[in-house]
């Protein structure tokens, strides 16, 4: 399964995922920002199911159940710009805003902004086409929340 998702991620044009392999790749993609600072806090954990209730209105259940499948996928997918980039050409750009926001409030879930985390969302939100004014607004949004 995870090799079909990453195969269609990586083609040479790839087409709009399907929503359940969007979810997957989008929660892989939280996953990977929560464990950028070497440290998978349990803060995160709950922020990303959280975001994957809201985003998807799944049960706390079928949150869990799709964070767990995300986090083995983010262990199998390449390397974070190729992986990004596939992400940028098959999801559109409005999305993308709101994936920058969902990226900000795992990184801030644990109350601190490490280094490693505001270099991994500077690095994201660039592949992603997204403008660091917009990622920057995005970022103060999910402080006010």
């Amino acid at each position: 399964m995870f090799a079909d998702i990453l195969r269609g991620l990586l083609a040479p044009a790839p087409k709009r995922l399907p929503d359940p392999d969007a979810q997957l790749a989008l929660a892989a993609l939280l996953v990977r920002v929560a464990k950028s600072d070497g440290l998978y806090a349990a803060e995160e954990v709950e922020r990303i199911d959280k975001i994957l209730m809201a985003r998807h209105a799944l049960s706390p259940f079928e949150a869990v159940a799709l964070r767990a499948r995300a986090e083995a996928f983010e262990a199998e997918a390449p390397d974070t710009v190729r992986f990004t980039r596939a992400l940028k050409e098959a999801v559109p750009f409005e999305d993308r805003i709101a994936v920058i926001e969902a990226l900000w409030a795992v990184a801030l879930a644990d109350g601190s902004r490490d280094a490693e985390e505001d270099q991994m969302l500077r690095l994201l939100a660039n592949l992603l086409g997204v403008t660091d004014m917009e990622s920057s607004l995005a970022r103060r949004r999910v402080e006010r929340q």
